[in-house]
């Protein structure tokens, strides 16, 4: 039986965006999430949390998304906890890049505050083989 997605680690530096976010998967999604306003505070509340899922936006001042990532994985509770980024930056080789930095997908900016927490449900479940 496949874990089901509970807990969403969700990074991101735009507070109007972190609010639409949160209702999507809080109140749509029902999941329980922390967000980081920085990569430097993921790291940092990232263990204690304990999230299922990683969702990082790329484009943030300091660590950026990927960064954010490669620190998260030398966590070793979080080196296997799957990652999705979130970004405007969609052209297939930005994608590329972020596929092969570890990410299971990336999620188009803007996003649908309504099919969020089903599309993050998708990847999750095709990640766990349901």
């Amino acid at each position: 039986m496949t874990k089901k997605l509970s807990r969403i680690l969700y990074c991101e530096d735009e507070p109007d965006i972190q609010e639409v976010a949160r209702l999507s998967l809080e109140v749509v999604g029902g999941f329980t999430v922390l967000i980081a306003s920085s990569g430097a505070e993921a790291v940092a509340q990232a263990e204690a949390f304990n999230p299922d899922l990683l969702l990082l936006d790329v484009m943030m001042p300091g660590l950026d998304g990927p960064a954010t990532l490669a620190a998260l994985r030398k966590i070793p509770a979080l080196a296997k906890t799957p990652a999705v980024f979130m970004t405007a930056k969609v052209q297939r080789n930005e994608i590329e890049r972020f596929l092969a930095l570890g990410a299971l997908e990336v999620v188009p900016k803007p996003f649908d505050p309504m099919t969020l927490p089903a599309t993050l449900e998708g990847i999750w479940n095709r990640a766990q083989g349901a």
